[in-house]
């Protein structure tokens, strides 16, 4: 099953498709459904993570308008930062940054883990403190290189935007192929959502291929009431976008804020335990952010009876592994 974007400029960047794989130990241990991992962290660029299949499109959408510099913006951390700094160096593009010190932890945050490989891959590093509105931030800064003859494109938080989330809107058809060739039925997608263009590119793709699997997006900082609104916003501008011709019912957009306190970037213990248990129990490195809160919501949604034990669950592993580094005070055993 296939959707053509053939009309949109694409860039490749990840090693697709990415792996499908069953976490039978995981799954025997939880004693619930069987639980899949796509395993997007596996994507290839600078330690792989969702954002590469949104900026194959994005850094497609910029060398076609004759940009010479990507301008971005994220969290100290941002995992969409450093696959954008080393999406930029792959295709010969500058890359200049905008990371917010949102979230102040220790030394070991504030300067290892994703903003090392920022300045390893070539990126010119700002900072700014918490800021109101980061994207408006980025695109005023995005306006200052134009002055000065730069041709700059800005790519928002996360890479969500209609353009960023075709990424996942052909994701979907790669997915349904997984389970096609597993010989399954998909009942339930589960992954972390944040900026919202993954969720948004994963409904996209679900209503382009008529298919009524849910998706459960774990919150990993908003408001879900908050989110979930983005989210259906985004789902459907990326269907206009991409010249599909069908709505989005506002009862397909799931979200969770229960797994996502004390806020963005700080761990909780349903975060520990399920970065732990992946680890011991499949050798799979989730992230303190956003997979881990992901995953402590499925193990949660399995524990309290929400998933049928014959059922096929896909979590999609988002990456964000490179981000363990500057969490050693949690993690050194």
């Amino acid at each position: 099953m296939t959707f053509d974007l053939s009309n949109f400029p694409r860039v490749g960047l990840a090693h697709l498709p990415t792996p499908f794989e069953p976490l039978n130990a995981l799954s025997e241990h939880l004693g619930g459904p069987k639980i899949w991992a796509k395993r997007d962290d596996c994507t290839g660029l600078a330690g792989g993570g969702n954002k590469t299949r949104k900026l194959e499109f994005l850094i497609g959408d910029a060398l076609s308008k004759g940009a010479d510099t990507i301008v971005t913006v994220g969290a100290t951390q941002s995992n969409h930062v450093r696959q954008s700094v080393a999406a930029a160096a792959k295709v010969g593009l500058k890359a200049e940054v905008l990371l917010e010190r949102a979230v102040i932890r220790d030394e070991a945050y504030a300067n290892n883990g994703n903003i090392m490989l920022d300045h390893l891959l070539g990126a010119k590093v700002h900072e700014c403190d918490a800021s109101a509105d980061l994207n408006l931030d980025g695109q005023l800064f995005a306006m200052k290189l134009a002055e000065q003859g730069h041709t700059p494109y800005f790519i928002p938080m996360g890479g969500s935007s209609v353009v960023g989330a075709l990424g996942y809107t052909s994701c979907i058809f790669e997915l349904m192929d997984d389970a096609d060739n597993n010989g399954i039925n998909i009942d339930g997608i589960v992954h972390a959502s944040s900026s919202q263009g993954t969720q948004a590119g994963l409904l996209a793709g679900l209503i382009a291929a008529e298919s009524t699997i849910p998706v459960y997006g774990i919150s990993v900082g908003r408001d879900q009431t908050e989110l979930s609104a983005m989210v259906l916003e985004l789902t459907e501008q990326t269907l206009e976008y991409a010249g599909l011709t069908k709505t989005i019912d506002s009862s397909s957009v799931i979200c969770s804020d229960k797994f996502c306190a004390p806020g963005y970037g700080e761990p909780n213990s349903g975060m520990i335990e399920a970065v732990q248990l992946c680890a011991q129990l499949e050798g799979v490195l989730l992230d303190p952010v956003y997979t881990g809160k992901a995953m402590a919501g499925l193990i949660s949604m399995i524990r309290d009876g929400q998933f049928k034990q014959d059922q096929n669950i896909v979590f999609i592993h988002t990456g964000g592994q490179t981000a363990l580094h500057a969490y050693p005070s949690i993690f050194k055993g």
